[in-house]
C-alpha cells in the first residue's frame, strides 16, 4: 500500500501536467477543426469543410514542401558534423577538449530568438558579416540580402538550424563514444585501419541507437518547428520560407482575420505527418545494436 501510494503521489504531478497541457489541448484541437471560429464570436459547426478547404489550399502544400526540404537537409548536416567533431574530440586527444566542448555547446545556451537575430545580422545586405567575408575573398556581392531573395532565403535558414543544433549532439555522441572499448580501436589501428574507416566501421555502428534517436528528434523538430522562420523571414519573401507550423501560427494568431478552426485542421494534418514520419523511421531505421 505504501509503495502504491508513493508511486501515485510521484506520478500524479507529471501525469496531470501531461493531461492538462498536452493531451487535453490536442483533443480540443480535433473539436476546433470542425468549427468556423475566430476565437471571439460564436463558433459555427462546419463538419469536414475545413479539411476540404485544406486539400485545396496551395499554400499548405507549398509550406509542406519547405518542411520536407528542411527535413532532408538539417538532420543530415547536424548529425554528420556532430559525429565528425565528436569523434575527433573523443579519440584524437586534442588539448583543450573541454574548451571545445563548451565552445560547441554555447549556441544551445542561447534562445531560439537570439540565434535567429544573430543570423539576421549575418545575412544583412548592408553590414552583414557574410557579405563582408565574401568581399574579402574578392566576390562582388554588393548589398545582397540573403533573406530577401526567394532563390536564397530557403537555403539560408539551414545554417542557423545547424549552428544551433550541432553542439548538443556533439556532447551526446562524445558521451556515447566513451563507452566503446579502447581495445577495438587499438586492434583496428594495428590492422592498418584509417580514422575514417574506424569511424564508419566501428564507432557509428556501435552508437547507432543514439544516432537513430538523434535523427528522430531532428526530423520531428524540423517538421513542427517554425520559430527561426518566424524571426528571420516570417515565411517570406512571397512564402518562399513558409512552413506548416508557421502557417498554422499565422492563421490562428496573425494580424489578419483569425481562424482557429482552419488552423486546427491544418494542425491535424501536421499531426498525421508527424505520426507517419515516426512510423516510417521505426520501420526503416530499426533500433539494432551492434556488438563486436
Amino acid at each position: 500500500m505504501q509503495r502504491n501510494l508513493f508511486l501515485l503521489l510521484a506520478l500524479t504531478p507529471a501525469f496531470g501536467g501531461y493531461l492538462l497541457f498536452t493531451l487535453y489541448p490536442n483533443m480540443l484541437s480535433v473539436y476546433y477543426s470542425l468549427l468556423n471560429w475566430n476565437g471571439i464570436s460564436e463558433p459555427e459547426f462546419v463538419g469536414l469543410s475545413n479539411f476540404v478547404t485544406l486539400f485545396q489550399d496551395k499554400y499548405v502544400w507549398r509550406a509542406l514542401l519547405n518542411n520536407l526540404f528542411y527535413m532532408a537537409t538539417v538532420p543530415i548536416a547536424v548529425i554528420s558534423i556532430s559525429l565528425l567533431l565528436g569523434y575527433l574530440l573523443a579519440n584524437k586527444g586534442y588539448k583543450g577538449t573541454s574548451f571545445f566542448k563548451v565552445l560547441f555547446f554555447f549556441p544551445n545556451v542561447l534562445s531560439t530568438i537570439v540565434i535567429a537575430l544573430l543570423w539576421t545580422f549575418i545575412y544583412d545586405g548592408s553590414f552583414g558579416l557574410l557579405n563582408d567575408f565574401l568581399r574579402l575573398l574578392g566576390v562582388p556581392i554588393g548589398n545582397f540580402y540573403w533573406l530577401g531573395e526567394a532563390r536564397t532565403a530557403l537555403a539560408a535558414i539551414v545554417p542557423p538550424y545547424v549552428w544551433g543544433g550541432v553542439g548538443l549532439y556533439v556532447i551526446i555522441f562524445m558521451n556515447a563514444m566513451t563507452t566503446i572499448p579502447k581495445s577495438l580501436y587499438e586492434s583496428a589501428i594495428l590492422e592498418g585501419a584509417r580514422h575514417m574507416t574506424i569511424l564508419f566501421r566501428i564507432t557509428i555502428p556501435l552508437i547507432m541507437p543514439i544516432v537513430r534517436i538523434s535523427a528522430l528528434f531532428l526530423i520531428l523538430g524540423t517538421l513542427k518547428g517554425f520559430e527561426k522562420q518566424l524571426i528571420l523571414t516570417n515565411g517570406g519573401p512571397a512564402g518562399a520560407t513558409d512552413v506548416v507550423g508557421l502557417y498554422i501560427f499565422n492563421l490562428a494568431f496573425g494580424t489578419e482575420n483569425h481562424n482557429y478552426g482552419y488552423a486546427s485542421a491544418v494542425g491535424m494534418l501536421l499531426f498525421v505527418i508527424l505520426v507517419t514520419a515516426k512510423l516510417l523511421m521505426d520501420k526503416y531505421m530499426p533500433d539494432r545494436s551492434v556488438e563486436y
